[in-house]
């Protein structure tokens, strides 16, 4: 029950994350944004891994396993956060999120070719509904997008809602989907690499702090980052980087670094196959908390929540394990040996 709820808090702070964050990016810019997370949350592991005392395996880490971690800090911190935040800024994050979610589908095929992990029935029919609600939502109301627009342009209202002063500086939002989905692809590949990165980190350390490897993947993430500070352009887009925005970026990074200290506490005291299907609900509260605190930025109609209701499922399906799916539903024998079939792995 404690890892369950580890798991839940860790899908709800991504979730609320993700809206904090889209707020800033209405009128900041992706750097800006990246400028503030990564260092708060490589502060904010290093401050968590002196609490617990796991500075001094810090020096004990593996070189193989500290190479694996210091990878997948840059390829999730830095890679995969950019094109996340820049497919949120293009398109909200109802229309990015379900194909983001694709990560689960990634991760899936990577663990197949690389670990020969079993891939079945009851996973591809996972797949299936992924794919299928992620395109789903691809086809929102146009008039929908329209309307929100129009509603944000005119300075009205919802209580509850963006302020009208904050309105009043904010463009109208037209979806930019070719490249909001393009983005939201690339973060979800990145995304999807990512765990099998900490896998093979924990495969050749399985004694290694937790802890001490989080705080090697966000210190290489911020060095990776830094380097893009030589570029005088980059220097003055963050050096223009507007009040306003500052407690919004302040708050995203505060709550992705509880997230994934939350992940890691789940993982720790709870099996893989719990964990994974609670995290994937992170999808229904970014549906929500980003429609409450960026309506006027956002699109919500009939396929966005049908789309991200499949995804959500067909993720929960692949994640978790079809033994425990069958035995759990008390299946009739064709039926759980169609669901345990073995197409690879």
């Amino acid at each position: 029950m404690l890892g369950a709820l580890y798991a839940a808090l860790g899908a709800f702070t991504f979730a609320l994350n993700n809206a904090t964050l889209r707020r800033g990016v209405l009128t900041g810019t992706v750097m800006q944004a990246m400028a503030v997370t990564v260092p708060v949350g490589a502060f904010g592991f290093l401050a968590l891994a002196i609490i617990v005392g796991a500075i001094p395996e810090l020096l004990s880490f593996p070189l193989a396993a500290a190479l694996w971690m210091a990878g997948q800090g840059i390829m999730h911190f830095v890679i995969g956060r950019f094109f996340n935040y820049r497919a949120s800024q293009l398109v909200g994050v109802n229309l990015s999120a379900p194909v983001v979610q694709l990560q689960v589908v990634v991760a899936m095929v990577l663990a197949v070719l690389t670990m020969h992990e079993p891939f079945t029935g009851l996973q591809s029919i996972g797949a299936v509904l992924m794919l299928g609600g992620s395109f789903l939502t691809q086809k929102h109301s146009v008039q929908g997008a329209t309307k929100a627009a129009t509603k944000a342009s005119s300075g009205q209202v919802v209580a509850g809602a963006i302020p009208r002063s904050d309105l009043e500086r904010m463009p109208a939002f037209r979806p930019h989907h070719f490249a909001g989905y393009l983005c939201s692809s690339c973060a979800a590949i990145a995304y999807g690499i990512s765990p099998l990165m900490v896998r093979l980190a924990f495969d050749a350390a399985p004694q290694a702090s937790v802890i001490a490897g989080a705080v090697i993947a966000y210190a290489a993430a911020t060095f990776v980052f830094s380097l893009a500070l030589l570029r005088p352009t980059v220097r003055r887009d963050i050096g223009q980087l507007k009040r306003e925005n500052v407690p919004w970026f302040l708050y995203a990074a505060v709550l992705v670094t509880a997230s994934q200290g939350f992940v890691y506490a789940s993982l720790a005291v709870a099996p893989l196959m719990v964990v994974t299907p609670i995290l994937q609900l992170s999808l229904v509260f970014r549906v929500l908390l980003s429609w409450l605190l960026n309506r006027e930025y956002e699109v919500l109609d009939v396929s966005v929540i049908v789309g991200s209701a499949a995804a959500i499922i067909g993720s929960i399906l692949v994640s978790m394990s079809t033994d425990f799916v069958v035995s759990a539903l008390g299946l009739p024998e064709p039926i759980s040996a169609a669901l345990r079939f073995r197409l690879a792995g």
